[in-house]
């Protein structure tokens, strides 16, 4: 038996790490998948993949903090598969790390519109999908940067990753009664195109490894088998979340 068992889902950074590696497990549990990414030609490369090994994919390239694109993914998921289940919002930004007073307003809302607005924007055109077929599951991928540690120089970052937070929390008392769950998913250091570009000198990566209790990264599939839990019907009772899948670099101090 398929853990998604023929549902709907959306996924978005869905061209490489943590969102291509969801993706692909997604659809080997059975999720007919509509994948956002900037990146097309990466996007086509998961479509192919996907599809050579069964499973139903479509593709729709864009931003997510454009309004537009968000509503299109919806589109998307009725118009090619019949509805919504499953939306794992996981499309963001690092930004550009400076302490806080050397910010620029520009790199500030940029961030935010990505990490945050951007969720916003896709819960908006989500949630009444998922209304018309009587719920789903609706996963931001947060972080504990902002959430249990303050990095300097990622101000912009940790406040757009903590607001998901809340959004998160809000969605889920507003239409828990309705069968939609909502959890923000929060991972630790892993080892994606993204966490590389911070940990960018072995000496770096070393130093990022022994903050956590785990003293490694992460795979991408494993914080992928989080999201899918979180996605699935195992995790039935849960919701408002914030789950830290972050190999114990919340707690370690050694």
């Amino acid at each position: 038996m398929t853990t998604l068992n023929n549902k709907i889902a959306i996924v978005t950074g869905a061209s490489s790490g943590i969102g291509r590696v969801a993706a692909e497990l997604f659809a080997r549990e059975d999720a007919a998948l509509v994948l956002s990414g900037r990146r097309q030609a990466a996007l086509d490369e998961v479509i192919a993949h996907i599809t050579a090994a069964g499973g139903r994919a479509v593709a729709v390239a864009g931003d997510v903090s454009d309004d537009a694109h968000a509503r299109a993914l919806v589109e998307t998921a009725i118009d090619r598969f019949g509805g919504l289940d499953i939306a794992f919002n996981n499309a963001g930004t690092t930004g550009i790390a400076a302490p806080v007073p050397d910010l620029s307003v520009e790199t500030w809302r940029e961030t935010l519109d990505t990490n945050l607005t951007g969720a916003f924007f896709a819960a908006r055109h989500q949630i009444p999908a998922m209304l018309a077929r009587g719920g789903g599951s609706l996963i931001f991928t947060s972080t504990f940067v902002g959430h249990t540690v303050g990095f300097p120089g990622m101000g912009a970052y940790a406040a757009s990753k903590a607001g998901l937070v809340g959004l998160t929390q809000v969605i889920a008392a507003e239409f828990g009664a309705k069968g939609i769950r909502a959890n923000a998913l929060l991972p630790g250091g892993t080892d994606t195109p993204m966490g590389r570009a911070v940990s960018n000198t072995p000496e770096m990566r070393a130093f990022v490894e022994g903050l956590h209790a785990l003293k490694r990264l992460a795979e991408p599939r494993e914080i992928a088998q989080a999201a899918l839990f979180l996605a699935s019907d195992a995790s039935s009772f849960v919701t408002g979340t914030a789950l830290l899948a972050d190999g114990g670099v919340s707690i370690t101090r050694t």
